[in-house]
């Protein structure tokens, strides 16, 4: 799956916030074994492969969607962050 910046829209700007915890959301899941080593962390795009299960590929690409739009909840329910 993929998601990039470029076309969110005109003039739409990711901040590092964002940014950061995309990037912080994939580098837990390469590290837990749920998507290829391969992952590409931003910030113009977000790539990963090999997610196991159709499911969890769905509703890791409406997390990603929905992050560079400011909305992180969904990133943060599907990829939860470590204390």
């Amino acid at each position: 799956m993929k998601a990039d910046t470029l076309t969110a829209s005109s003039g739409h700007h990711v901040d590092d916030e964002v940014n950061d915890a995309v990037r912080a959301a994939i580098t837990r899941l390469v590290h837990n074994r749920e998507v290829g080593a391969d992952a590409y962390t931003g910030p113009i795009y977000f790539m990963m492969h090999n997610v196991s299960r159709e499911e969890r590929a769905r509703e890791l690409a409406a997390a990603l969607h929905a992050a560079p739009h400011g909305d992180l909840e969904p990133l943060n329910r599907a990829v939860p962050p470590t204390a």
